[in-house]
């Protein structure tokens, strides 16, 4: 029962955040959890552990006498997320092509080939899940808890915007072009060349994000209540 209820928790955020991030649910706007549950069909407990997801990732607010608001993403904000993902994983590419296995690099390549296929395939969800381990292999790969732990729960804010601009299957092709020469420098145990490639991935991973959005929410919108 936790498990399915884990479960409908993470599905409601994903849905809410994809949302969010299209622009459908507006700044300010009021998410209303018995509303929420309604809509879902559940009960009022996953829909609290899907805003408490979105409000760990810092897409929704907890005001008080207001409840739960859809949080301002600014083009700063998006900026900041990607400078500071691109400097954890810069470190953590560094050190996996200095301390990663054999074994863990052979795994490493393998999923890039994999990657290769599935991108050829057009299979965006199973792109998205694979980049995702992808990641978190040069994550494991860097041989400190700290840096892991950091990695992680930057990736978990960003992951939202991550899907949003892997959607697009230029973007995609342009990923796996950067993730090639994250590859070859693990594998030539370059670390300053792993690093390297990792910060330039997340600055174009930024710009395919920043592309189609708008400046800034300039206008002041009435709040409204998600339903």
């Amino acid at each position: 029962m936790t498990r399915q209820r884990d479960v409908l928790g993470q599905t409601i955020a994903m849905k809410l955040e994809a949302a969010i991030i299209a622009g459908e649910l507006e700044a300010g706007t009021r998410l209303d959890e018995m509303s929420l549950a309604d809509r879902y069909a559940v009960s009022r407990t996953p829909v609290r552990e899907a805003l408490q997801i979105l409000v760990s990732r810092a897409l929704v607010t907890r005001i008080p006498f207001r409840g739960t608001v859809v949080s301002e993403i600014t083009r700063d904000r998006i900026n900041e997320l990607f400078e500071a993902m691109g400097e954890v994983e810069a470190l953590c590419g560094r050190f996996a092509a200095e301390r990663m296995r054999m074994e863990e690099r052979a795994r490493l390549e393998t999923l890039h080939e994999d990657m290769g296929q599935i991108m050829a395939a057009q299979e965006i969800v199973a792109y998205e899940q694979a980049n995702t381990e992808f990641h978190q292999l040069i994550y494991e790969g860097a041989r400190n808890s700290e840096f892991h732990a950091m990695a992680e729960a930057m990736r978990l804010k960003l992951a939202p915007f991550r899907r949003r601009q892997l959607a697009d299957e230029t973007r995609i092709a342009r990923s796996h072009r950067e993730h090639t020469r994250i590859v070859e420098a693990v594998m030539q145990r370059n670390g300053a060349a792993a690093e390297k490639a990792l910060r330039r991935h997340l600055t174009s991973a930024a710009k395919a994000m920043l592309l189609h959005w708008p400046d800034e929410a300039a206008v002041s919108r009435k709040p409204t209540t998600a339903s």
